[in-house]
């Protein structure tokens, strides 16, 4: 890399992720620079969709110019200069002003690499379009909702689900070409990995999302429990909303468990790639533990994991690593009545 690839590629990355860059710097460095260079352009496209003061059309705008530049369907320089000037944060005014260096990252990598950032970012890209479309009207006082399990499904799918393709694949690629692997149930359990974490997100954020107007919660789903999606902004209806939440936190955990088999089937001579699957991972049921104790639908206690919380498991992680069976309880220890259903795990 060039001196300044490598300060977007730390110091941006740093700035815009605390705890995505954790997971960045333990990769081995045969695929770290890809998929951080991933990250940040997905990040961009995020921060794009997610400024709420900038109208919908605008946004979606913005979003088809950075879709056809990713693509290599466009060289027209990208005009984000308002979208940067209403950022609140520093550095999500530095990512969308520093996006023509991304870009021009992305071109230099070599074409299989910059094929796999591609078509993983489309997936996305098209789920923050259609996102901008459902909800352009939303607000407080109108809650937009998902209709089905199945688009919720698919919005996990296209947010986070195809990230652990892409990962998989990056990896594959790179790191363990040779390695025996069940690749239909490898796939599988990557998808499932992305969806878990991503539902973790929307049962965390249901009361920030639900101010904006956006319902991830199907409608059909909350009509079977006398719900709308109105009725969610008064906290005294979490208790009726709660055998559904725990419905959600269930599937969330489920799809963890996914994620921790595949973790666990991947090669042990990769001990950084196993590394940062775990840790999102274990973070990921530490969260879903502070849910399930939470009063869902208040919005001024927010769940977030402590640092000190995230140190114990990075610590504890590292320290159990060299005995295989310790290290596959971390997951189960919190969890006890989980079981990882995997392949046996590879050397």
């Amino acid at each position: 890399m060039t001196d300044p690839s490598r300060g977007l590629l730390t110091e941006l990355l740093r700035q815009v992720s605390r705890s995505f860059y954790l997971t960045l710097r333990v990769l081995p460095a045969a695929i770290r620079w890809q998929i951080g260079l991933a990250y940040l352009l997905a990040r961009a496209t995020d921060t794009i969709a997610d400024t709420q003061i900038i109208a919908p059309a605008d946004r979606l705008r913005a979003l088809q110019a950075l879709r056809a530049r990713i693509l290599g369907k466009s060289s027209a320089r990208l005009e984000l200069g308002e979208l940067s000037r209403r950022q609140d944060s520093p550095a999500e005014w530095s990512l969308l002003q520093r996006v023509e260096e991304s870009l021009a990252l992305l071109e230099h990598l070599p074409a299989d690499d910059r094929e796999r950032i591609r078509d993983a970012l489309e997936v996305i890209i098209t789920g923050q379009e259609s996102d901008l479309i459902r909800f352009a009207d939303a607000s407080r006082e109108r809650i937009v909702a998902l209709n089905t399990d199945d688009e919720l499904d698919e919005y996990t799918y296209r947010v986070a689900g195809c990230v652990g393709e892409f990962w998989t694949k990056m990896c594959r690629a790179h790191l363990y070409r040779e390695a025996a692997l069940d690749e239909a149930w490898f796939m599988a359990g990557a998808v499932r990995f992305g969806k878990g974490l991503q539902l973790v997100n929307i049962l965390r954020d249901l009361p920030r999302d639900l101010r904006q107007g956006r319902c991830y919660l199907p409608d059909d789903r909350l009509w079977a429990t006398g719900l709308t999606p109105l009725d969610l902004l008064q906290p005294a209806n979490g208790p009726k909303l709660r055998p559904l939440y725990d419905h959600y936190l269930a599937r969330a955990e489920e799809h963890l468990t996914a994620g921790w088999a595949y973790t666990n089937a991947l090669p042990r001579s990769h001990p950084r790639v196993r590394l940062a699957c775990a840790w999102p991972l274990l973070i990921g049921v530490k969260t879903l533990e502070k849910l399930r104790a939470s009063n869902l639908l208040a919005p001024e206690l927010p769940i977030k994991i402590s640092r000190s919380e995230v140190r114990r498991i990075l610590v504890r992680t590292l320290f159990y690593y060299p005995w295989p069976s310790a290290w596959r309880r971390l997951f189960a220890r919190d969890h006890p009545g989980n079981k990882v259903d995997s392949p046996a795990c590879l050397g």
